[in-house]
């Protein structure tokens, strides 16, 4: 016997055409015989499908009693009690494309109650989906004649299985990689401590921008990967994730649109013989000490005679108007003269990793080098790092060339040494060193690498292009006008919009996401205040395919100059977003929580601060960003939201000394939310991670977790706890909870 399709299952032998034409078949008929057969059939049972839900409109009223307006979606569908998207019925005769009818069902979505995913529509001969906060076009459409076509789609968007609440991935404190590697199920890596100055090959090579720490690169890519895998990093900048996953037996490719960085990773990387470099050294000493100009005469000889940097137009802001202004006459002719003699060497392996000594000596043998606060000899900032801009230093350090230039030789070719075992010339056909924007890796087949760790622009915080001017400039590398379209930051001297940011960004991870196999894993790493941008990463992410795995929170070193400078504008930590790529992947659920966002705001700022009895902004925005990760409520926040500061510093007192934020003195916590209701928002919290973490706590375990949270106004009692717990978890074992599944609980309402 021939198996029935889907089409015939669903309908029996319906004639879609007779439906057309058909005056009495309305939106009635299209609920019962259409809608109904297809919730059921993608897997929901009656206690998940919400019949004429009445919303009230959040922001029309009319008539003289400026009664509400409400607002009735024929079907809201829940997967454990949230809300995952909402259906909508038409007559055959009304559109469900480019019409006012998509309006009115994303305000249903979009609605403070729902909050949905998605959003569709269905007027008994087509079926349209659309993605929440997209009306523009569907991202499924198809006619239900030709259901048979499409229904693996439909599943994949709209079935129970393709949301998640809670994710069953394990934290550990150090990679899982020795045995039995699974793609499918690798740990989240808890916070790593950083190991910034162990490694040669990064520590005092050159200097960079925002350079991530090593030993976490590392973990990741041994976490993630296994050897022999191809690792991505379309952000490279300075090569840490380059040149960790070749010291690890992987294969990389790293691609960056400034030609500083590529330059930085061609050179470190680049195969030598130590006797080769240490022979080209020595004759280079041995030239350069001979000719160094020294009397002013010989200076302006020099000038003359050999070419110094192109006169490259620097950005606004800048004390001076052209690199050449950032140099003295006696800067510049050693540098000039240094720079001639070493493009005498013939092996071109050798020669560029003189000019990364050389490159590296520049950003010392400068106008804007300055004394550190410690006045060590030697020792001091390029103004480029610490302020983000070309200032002039006050009192210019004038530092020996030959000495620092043979410092830089001592720090290179420390780094060439430990890294030679594993990059070398048998295995740098294992890296990929590219010119180019992450918006385009069209040179990178599909579904080729097995691994992306990246660390891209934060909006406003460092233009790139323009702060490698100085570089560029000496080392005879061009920056195209495309080059800067194709920078993904906001403002610079092109003036990027937020809206360019974003797309540009958008763009980069639909690439990710093109090259990346099937059940492997991004990890992107962030670090912007703004809950706009999460919600950017985070959205773009989950349309591209990718399925949200989990974030952590992660220092990256010391505190810059510019953390120090700005306390408040400056985050200096950052948060490691991890995505999987999969065949059916689950959306984040946004969860009700019967709280406005100022209240779930203020919750979890006191909630952290309580936790740990004083917060820095780094910890309370961390907080607030994983919520609203794991909680869904991101999209909430960037409306209103986009930076704490102001709430922080009106609010609460500032330490300056631990740089923590703490309640007031002689002040209660300023949240009165119902006790039952903040159990439940901290419950939930805590069961969802424990979740994620395969765990299923003891009540005992519990109580400790929360109690801290709950210091607003009287302590609840255990029994008020577990009232709650019961109503929401339920038992493991004999005193082990976990959250309700699907159907056991009215969790959200």
């Amino acid at each position: 016997m021939t198996e029935k399709t889907t089409r015939q299952k669903l309908f029996g032998q319906l004639d879609f055409k007779a439906i057309a034409n058909d005056a009495d078949f309305k939106e009635d008929s299209v609920r019962e015989v259409i809608i109904l057969p297809i919730i059921k059939e993608l897997g929901y049972r009656q206690e998940n499908i919400v019949r004429s839900k009445t919303l009230q409109h959040p922001f029309l009223k009319i008539g003289s009693k400026k009664r509400p307006v409400n607002l009735v979606p024929d079907y809201s569908l829940k997967v454990e009690n949230n809300f995952a998207w909402v259906l909508d019925a038409k007559a055959p005769n009304q559109k469900i494309v480019n019409d006012d009818n998509v309006e009115q069902v994303y305000s249903y979505a979009s609605h403070p109650e729902i909050r949905s995913n998605y959003f569709t529509l269905c007027n008994g001969l087509e079926f349209s989906v659309y993605r929440t906060g997209d009306t523009d076009k569907p991202i499924l459409f198809f006619e239900l004649e030709n259901i048979d076509a499409h229904w693996k789609d439909l599943r994949l968007l709209l079935a129970p299985t393709s949301f998640q609440v809670g994710k069953n991935f394990v934290y550990e404190s150090k990679a899982a990689y020795k045995t039995g590697f699974d793609y499918n199920n690798r740990p989240l890596l808890e916070e790593i401590a950083v190991k910034k100055q162990s490694a040669k090959r990064h520590f005092g090579v050159h200097g960079y921008f925002t350079k991530q720490t090593w030993n976490v690169v590392a973990d990741y890519i041994k976490n993630f990967s296994k050897p022999g895998d191809l690792v991505l990093d379309p952000f490279g900048g300075s090569g840490v994730t380059a040149v960790e996953a070749l010291m690890n037996n992987r294969r990389a490719i790293n691609i960056d649109l400034n030609p500083m960085a590529v330059f930085l990773v061609q050179s470190l990387i680049a195969p030598i013989r130590q006797s080769d470099l240490t022979k080209a050294f020595n004759e280079v000493k041995k030239e350069y000490l001979a000719k160094e100009p020294k009397t002013e005469d010989e200076i302006q000889k020099a000038l003359e005679k050999y070419p110094g940097p192109k006169k490259l137009t620097l950005p606004k802001g800048s004390d001076v108007d052209t690199v050449d202004q950032l140099f003295s006459d006696k800067q510049a002719a050693h540098l000039a003269l240094l720079k001639s003699i070493i493009l005498k060497q013939q092996n071109e392996n050798v020669r560029n990793t003189l000019l990364l000594m050389f490159s590296g000596l520049i950003t010392k043998l400068n106008l804007t080098y300055h004394q550190s606060s410690d006045r060590s000899e030697g020792r001091g900032n390029a103004s480029v790092f610490q302020y983000y801009r070309y200032r002039l230093a006050k009192e210019p350090i004038e530092l020996e060339t030959w000495k620092y230039f043979d410092s830089r030789y001592r720090k290179v070719s420390q780094a060439k040494k430990e890294m030679e075992y594993f990059v070398n010339e048998q295995t740098i056909s294992n890296a990929q060193i590219v010119k180019g924007t992450a918006t385009n890796l069209g040179f990178i087949p599909k579904e080729t690498v097995d691994y992306i760790y990246t660390d891209p622009p934060y909006g406003k915080k460092i233009p790139y292009l323009d702060l490698s001017s100085m570089w560029n400039a000496w080392l005879d590398l061009e920056v195209s006008e495309q080059d800067f379209k194709d920078e993904a930051i906001e403002g610079g001297e092109h003036h990027k919009s937020k809206d360019e940011y974003n797309e540009l960004m958008a763009k980069s991870i639909k690439e990710m996401y093109r090259v990346l196999k099937f059940d492997r894993w991004l990890s992107f790493v962030f670090a912007h205040k703004d809950p706009e941008f999460w919600h950017l990463i985070i959205d773009t992410a989950e349309s591209c395919g990718f399925e949200y795995a989990g974030a952590v929170a992660q220092k990256n070193g010391q505190t810059s100059f510019k953390k120090r400078q700005n306390p408040f504008t400056v985050l200096s930590g950052q948060l490691i977003i991890n995505f999987r790529k999969v065949r059916n992947p689950r959306a984040i659920m946004k969860a009700n929580l019967g709280m406005d966002v100022a209240e779930i705001v203020m919750q979890t700022i006191e909630g952290i601060i309580a936790k740990y009895n004083g917060a820095t902004l780094e910890q309370i925005n961390d907080e607030l960003i994983i919520k609203g990760l794991e909680l869904g409520f991101l999209d909430l926040l960037k409306k209103e939201y986009s930076d704490l500061t102001p709430i922080l510093l009106d609010k609460f007192d500032y330490d300056e000394t631990t740089e923590q934020f703490s309640i007031r003195k002689d002040t209660k916590f300023v949240t009165h939310i119902d006790v039952r209701l903040r159990i439940k928002y901290y419950l939930i919290s805590y069961l969802r991670r424990m979740d994620r973490e395969g765990k299923s706590p003891h009540f005992d375990e519990i109580v400790l977790a929360i109690l801290p949270l709950l210091k607003n106004g009287t302590t609840p009692e255990n029994q008020t706890i577990l009232n709650v717990l019961e109503d929401i978890a339920e038992r493991v074992d004999q005193d082990s909870w976990r959250l309700k599944r699907e159907g056991q609980t009215t969790l959200f309402y």
